[in-house]
């Protein structure tokens, strides 16, 4: 539990050291300071590919699966790759959500710092029960592969442009029971108005985008169960995907429209991903095999919309 212990200790740190020290003081994350942190944390997460084959090679973590440290790398690599290249998807309704409620660029930051937090805590509990039900039922992988596979398809299928938080089931619920005001008072989340504490927009967009990350789990976790039922990697690669996050979205929220392929990438991910769980009690796929098969797709789709004029595609 040791290595458990000082990796979660070292995400609060770094989370406090985020708000308390970097970001103390609100402020527009500009360009190119959100491209100087997404490198600083895509360069943390590479290099945790080190600490991984430490921690497996010196028998420091829990090993259910027995793993080799090689394997383990490249297991935790690939499972990172998935998960950042989902956590793109979370990018666009991101940009929607703070859209459809006003929320100033300065506040943005603060909204997503606590919202990362919340996403922790509830990955954190989806990988126990994940891990724990592929473990205990073999015949689960069939199930995950299935979902992956319909999500693809509907993924395939929808445009997230089309999402409104203001029109959604649990914003209308939640405005039933939570006084709600449409005025921004800086970066609280609550304000007092005529003796009544109600919800400010950035709070409300808080809850949409806790409750979002929570559906985009229900994609990623079992994405990466497909290539690894190690908790620890699971855990890790998930939680340095979603810590890097932020500074991302701050990096191409701005650039959305160019990204007009990434989409496809996405669903050959998760339909890769959905056929390698569905066969893999009778296809062993070998890991490096899997970190091609998401590299090429991240790439392909990343290249195709620097490439590929708007033009071209508005006439087709």
């Amino acid at each position: 539990m040791s290595i458990w212990i000082i990796f979660i200790a070292c995400i609060l740190l770094f989370l406090s050291l985020d708000l308390g020290v970097f970001n103390k003081k609100a402020h527009v994350i500009q360009t190119k300071e959100a491209a100087i942190w997404t490198g600083i944390w895509v360069f943390i997460a590479l290099m945790f590919s080190w600490v991984i084959w430490w921690i497996f090679s010196e028998g420091m973590v829990s090993n259910p699966t027995g793993l080799e440290p090689k394997d383990a790398v490249l297991k935790y690599v690939t499972g990172y790759l998935i998960e950042f290249s989902l956590s793109i998807d979370n990018v666009f309704v991101i940009a929607v959500i703070f859209r459809s409620f006003a929320i100033p660029d300065i506040y943005q930051h603060r909204v997503l710092f606590w919202g990362i937090l919340g996403a922790i805590l509830f990955r954190a509990i989806m990988i126990v029960f994940g891990v724990a039900l592929i473990n205990q039922f073999d015949w689960i992988v069939y199930l995950f592969g299935a979902f992956l596979l319909y999500t693809a398809y509907k993924m395939l299928k929808s445009d997230a442009s089309e999402f409104n938080p203001k029109n959604s089931f649990i914003f209308k619920k939640l405005r039933r029971v939570l006084p709600f005001t449409k005025h921004i008072d800086g970066e609280h989340f609550f304000i007092v108005k005529r003796g009544i504490r109600v919800a400010t927009p950035l709070f409300m967009a808080l809850i949409i985008i806790e409750l979002t990350d929570i559906l985009f789990a229900l994609d990623s976790i079992p994405a990466i169960l497909a290539i690894t039922a190690d908790p620890f990697i699971v855990f890790s690669s998930n939680i340095l995907a979603i810590m890097g996050l932020r500074s991302m979205y701050f990096l191409i929220s701005r650039m959305l429209n160019k990204f007009r392929f990434i989409n496809y990438s996405l669903v050959g991910i998760l339909a890769f991903v959905g056929l390698k769980m569905i066969f893999s009690h009778h296809i062993e796929t070998p890991e490096w095999l899997s970190l091609v098969v998401i590299s090429l797709a991240l790439t392909g789709g990343i290249l195709a919309s620097l490439l590929i004029p708007a033009e071209v595609v508005e006439n087709d």
